[in-house]
This record gives structure tokens, C-alpha cells and sequence, in this order.
């Protein structure tokens, strides 16, 4: 019983460390959804739907446009978090997620994971793959600058890629309020903060790529093994 008991506390405590860092109003249109952002949920989109799923969790869901655009093209998502503002499906801790495992066939966490702590970012991260059956689609923020450059080819059309910034070292990271860490800060190279993902033995790591509208997301497809 004493065991029960400390396992209780320690899931009271662990709630309330993870409690709400922005009201509702931060998702604001015009500030938050920007037309940078639209780009980064086309991508979220054709990285799930190229998936084939037929159950979609997005841990995080924010302003909702996901879930409403993934619904338009009969993509099937359910959302969960922590705050019941944000309406989700699942009011829950994504450091114990409700289901068993493989019950999702893609689980998602947009711009999320930053927001934790990097250590528990991983404990979060291993609780999505338990509940994944195909894969874990995730974007990061990464502070690596790079300039996005659009040229009109001839014949093929517009050509997308971008330049990156000179810079002598990766800037420190100072903690905001939200986030936490991010890709390519020191102490958070792009090879450091993908191994440490690849820890978990039931992922493999399909493939990792910047939005070329905004470089500042950086996605993720994990394939379950």
C-alpha cells in the first residue's frame, strides 16, 4: 500500500510540474497561425497521410488546425493534452498515455516536445512509440539559421531550398517559458538530439527534414521496427 501510495504522489507531482505554460490566447490568429505556420501544417499533413492511417493521436494540438484539416480530407485524429481549454479529446498526461500499446497507427507531437524538460522530451517521446503501431511523426524547432530562397526554374517551376547562416558556435539556450531546448543551441546538435530519440529500440529514424518555408521546423518521421 505504502508503494501505491508513492507511486500516487509521484503522479500528482509529476501533473502538476507539467501544468499549462500559455492560456488559450497564445494560439491567437494573425500571431501564432501565421502564414509560415500554414506551410508547416501542409507538411504535417503530407507527412501523416503518406502514412496511410486509419487513427491518427496528435499529443499537443494547440490552435486544432491539424485535426480540422486532417477531418476535410477524412483523416481520422484524435488529440490529447493537458489542458481541457484547448478541448482535446483526451484530457492526459503524455508521460502516461490511456491506451495500450500499438492502438494508433500514427502519433504525433507538433512543436511539443521542446516544451518538456530534454530529459523527460525522451520519456514522452517513448510513451508515443509504445502507443504507435506505424510510426511517430514529430517537428522541432531548430535554431540553426538558414535564409529560404525560391527561384523560378523554367519548364519545372519553383525551386525551394535555403542558405544557412554563418555563425562560429551554436548559441546557448535561454530557458523563455516555454521552451526548453532546441535543435542546434549548444548542448542540442541535430546528431545528439536524434540519437538520443534512436534509444528507443522500436523506432528507426525514416527521415528528418527543415520546411522550406520556415526552416525554423524541423520534422521527424520515426518508423516503428
Amino acid at each position: 500500500m505504502l508503494m501505491g501510495l508513492v507511486g500516487l504522489c509521484a503522479e500528482i507531482i509529476g501533473t502538476w510540474n507539467m501544468r499549462k505554460q500559455v492560456d488559450k490566447s497564445h494560439y491567437a490568429f494573425g500571431d501564432y497561425v501565421h502564414k509560415r505556420r500554414w506551410a508547416s501544417v501542409w507538411h504535417q499533413l503530407d507527412e501523416v497521410t503518406r502514412l496511410e492511417p486509419e487513427r491518427v493521436l496528435e499529443v499537443g494540438p494547440g490552435p486544432g488546425l491539424f485535426k480540422a484539416a486532417a477531418g476535410v480530407i477524412g483523416v481520422h485524429v484524435e488529440t490529447l493534452d493537458l489542458d481541457p481549454e484547448l478541448r482535446p479529446d483526451y484530457v492526459a498526461s503524455v508521460f502516461h498515455l490511456p491506451f495500450d500499446a500499438d492502438v494508433f497507427d500514427v502519433v504525433c507531437a507538433f512543436q511539443m516536445l521542446e516544451h518538456l524538460p530534454f530529459e523527460r522530451s525522451l520519456e514522452a517521446f517513448q510513451e508515443m512509440a509504445r502507443v504507435a503501431r506505424k510510426a511517430v511523426v514529430i517537428s522541432l524547432p531548430d535554431a540553426a539559421t538558414r535564409w529560404p530562397v525560391s527561384i523560378h526554374v523554367p519548364r519545372i517551376g519553383a525551386v525551394k531550398f535555403s542558405i544557412p547562416k554563418p555563425r562560429l558556435k551554436a548559441p546557448r539556450h535561454q530557458f523563455d517559458g516555454q521552451h526548453y531546448w532546441e535543435i542546434n543551441k549548444a548542448g542540442y546538435s541535430l546528431e545528439r538530439v536524434t540519437n538520443a530519440f534512436l534509444t528507443d529500440a522500436t523506432v528507426r529514424l525514416g527521415r528528418t527534414f527543415r520546411v522550406p518555408e520556415y526552416p525554423y521546423h524541423r520534422f521527424f518521421v520515426f518508423e516503428k521496427r
